[in-house]
């Protein structure tokens, strides 16, 4: 029994069919609960965009640029390719210091967000495409090892390891990639859930663990950081109503009326004004796949 564990551990076959396969992945959860992944922001490309492009949103982009370029990445004079670019949050400030960016985004609000957000660029340039990176011919597009960064952060591009190895080959020296790990934080969620059932909310790792195993089991080189980001919203009542069942149903519960009911009267008692703060986040997992220079970087190397 050891022995077969011990194998399959090392099999990247049985990750990789364990990853297709897995019913609690989030694009699985959101398709269960009826979301298209890929419109999922449609509903709140305003309230996302400002958050994103607020101050606190801005400084994460910062943290997380600053890390890439402790890494070896420069961006100045490069090319990146934003998969799942959203409304610019990364694309806009990669074009500010310098780089060509090549934005990818499904959702027509956020793009049009995209466009006006990256119209008054000085130094870099934001090309968008408006269209499903699954459903580009990447040989067509001459995309396949054309970037020097291929960017990916909490896109559901990332569904298994085909998907993975579709958005490496676009890549020339580095693949950024983020997921989460393990449940996410809902502060509002966390109140209702003992209200609308006595189910315990079940431990999730989701799928950075897939994600990791199989680039160490195929051969790459890549560093990985495992951080618990947490922020606090403000929301009008609607807001986090519908954002409450909409996490109720992502969690695989049954929202009938007398969840709705209960959730709304919950709402009216302790949130008796009409803005109400949430608090949310979690753990996020980021990896740098190093496709060319894969020896450990150190900052000497760019003297």
């Amino acid at each position: 029994m050891i022995s077969k564990m011990i194998n399959e551990l090392f099999d990247s076959a049985v990750w990789e069919k364990a990853w297709k396969e897995d019913p609690y992945t989030g694009v699985n959860k959101m398709k269960r609960a009826g979301i298209d992944p890929a419109h999922s922001f449609d509903s709140s490309a305003k309230s996302f965009n400002k958050e994103v492009f607020s101050e606190e949103g801005r400084r994460r982009a910062r943290r997380i640029m600053n890390w890439l370029e402790d890494q070896g990445v420069e961006f100045s004079g490069s090319s990146v390719l934003d998969i799942g670019a959203a409304s610019g949050g990364f694309s806009v400030p990669f074009a500010e210091r310098g780089a060509d960016v090549t934005a990818v985004e499904t959702s027509l609000p956020l793009v049009e967000l995209l466009q006006q957000n990256s119209s008054g660029l000085v130094n870099g340039t934001v090309k968008v495409v408006h269209e499903p990176f699954e459903n580009i011919d990447l040989e067509a597009k001459g995309w396949e090892r054309a970037f020097d960064l291929v960017f990916v952060s909490m896109c559901p591009v990332l569904v298994d390891w085909a998907s993975v190895e579709r958005v490496l080959s676009c890549a020339k020296s580095f693949c950024y990639m983020s997921l989460s790990v393990g449940s996410r934080k809902h502060s509002l969620v966390d109140e209702v859930w003992p209200l609308v059932t006595s189910r315990p909310r079940k431990t999730e790792h989701l799928e950075m663990i897939y994600l990791t195993q199989l680039l160490l089991l195929k051969g790459y080189s890549y560093q990985s950081l495992v951080t618990r980001e947490m922020k606090t919203t403000t929301v009008s009542k609607e807001a986090a109503f519908n954002d409450t069942i909409h996490w109720l149903n992502m969690h695989g519960l049954t929202v009938d009326e007398r969840v709705r009911g209960i959730v709304s009267r919950h709402l009216d008692t302790h949130y008796p004004g009409e803005q109400v703060e949430i608090r949310q986040g979690g753990q996020f997992g980021k990896v740098l796949v190093r496709l060319q220079s894969q020896h450990m970087y150190d900052r000497e190397d760019r003297i």
